[in-house]
């Protein structure tokens, strides 16, 4: 039984890791963190976890959690708060999945440009492994440190891999057309997510800015081996949760969707979480799992997938517990399924 600590145990991304590790054979929840100073029940914070878990929110220290045997910690910390809390964890020995963006771009100076601050922690940012299981799988066993990918990014990357892979596409001329409900701007109340405010509306934001551009490019040049360009732009809709991505690229050469369809599906025939089908996905399919549904489609000659996941769940949280699977080398599918 592997004991692991939660960092940052208020949002909802914890919650729904709490609730997947609950029913995990092979982990248990000995720690749950939060900077709150009256140390709340971790159920008084999520009441729905109301006699599931008998723990406090409480401040974090390393050298407590090591002194009570947590062998790994899910860090659901705000970017720029990951890199300075992590370190005295991994000095330590321990093992971290960090949900935060802090280790995914590997270049500090990609980091300093899209978030506006330096990187505090460039020796750990050398040695994380970005942590999307079905292209890094191999080095997340073996790390100490795993950067848990983007809601976003796993839509885009894992609905044109298989393209990238076989060089099958432009590399620059990629457009990823995003759409998410509002759980993905965290629990935290903003005025662009309040309810009167995003009720009933559809916006765009952060168009040509989003952070997550540069984290996509990264791991899909790793694919395919070669720069990749993508024009990424997120929609908020008014909707509790889920991801729907419209993906447009353009082919080096004609190609079928029969020859399209055949190509995903031996492309993920291994990846327990990725689900190639035949229909336009939709997002309630997707609902409160951690399963990937992708699909493709040629339009005038142009290639069109469409991917769909949980963002709180393939997102973040059911990710996040997909790799500690494979860190400590159960079956991905463990608490999962």
């Amino acid at each position: 039984m592997i004991r692991v600590a939660i960092l940052g145990g208020s949002g909802y991304t914890a919650l729904e890791l709490i609730k997947i590790l609950l029913r995990h054979p092979q982990a248990t929840i000995v720690a749950v963190t939060s900077r709150q100073a009256d140390s709340p029940r971790v159920d008084e914070v999520h009441p729905s976890l109301g006699k599931r878990l008998d723990l406090r929110l409480e401040p974090l220290d390393a050298g407590q959690l090591r002194a009570r045997g947590v062998q790994c910690v899910f860090g659901c910390l705000p970017h720029g708060a990951s890199m300075g809390s992590l370190p005295r964890l991994l000095e330590r020995g321990l093992r971290v999945v960090d949900l935060s963006a802090d280790y995914r771009l590997r270049d500090p100076n990609v980091y300093a440009e899209w978030y506006g601050e330096s990187h505090e922690d460039l020796a750990n940012l050398a040695q994380a492994v970005y942590g999307l299981p079905e292209v890094y799988g191999d080095e997340i066993a073996a790390a100490q440190l795993i950067a848990n990918p983007g809601c976003y990014p796993q839509t885009g990357i894992l609905g044109l891999a298989p393209l990238v892979a076989g060089k099958l596409i432009d590399p620059r001329t990629i457009i990823i057309d995003s759409k998410s409900g509002v759980s993905g701007a965290g629990r935290t109340p903003k005025l662009t997510t309040h309810f009167p405010e995003c009720n009933e509306s559809v916006s765009a934001y952060a168009v040509g800015t989003h952070r997550h551009t540069p984290e996509i490019e990264q791991v899909l040049a790793d694919i395919a081996g070669e720069p990749v360009e993508v024009i990424f732009t997120p929609h908020l809709i008014p909707m509790d949760r889920g991801i729907f991505s419209t993906i447009y690229a353009t082919p080096r050469r004609a190609m079928a969707e029969a020859e399209l369809m055949d190509l995903y599906r031996t492309y993920y025939a291994r990846a327990p979480f990725v689900r190639v089908v035949d229909h336009l996905p939709s997002t309630k399919h997707t609902l409160g799992t951690n399963y990937l549904d992708v699909t493709v489609r040629v339009v005038r000659g142009r290639v069109v997938v469409l991917a769909c996941e949980d963002n709180l769940i393939r997102g973040a949280s059911g990710v996040a517990v997909q790799n500690f699977n494979r860190m400590f080398g159960f079956d991905e599918r463990m608490g999962l399924e």
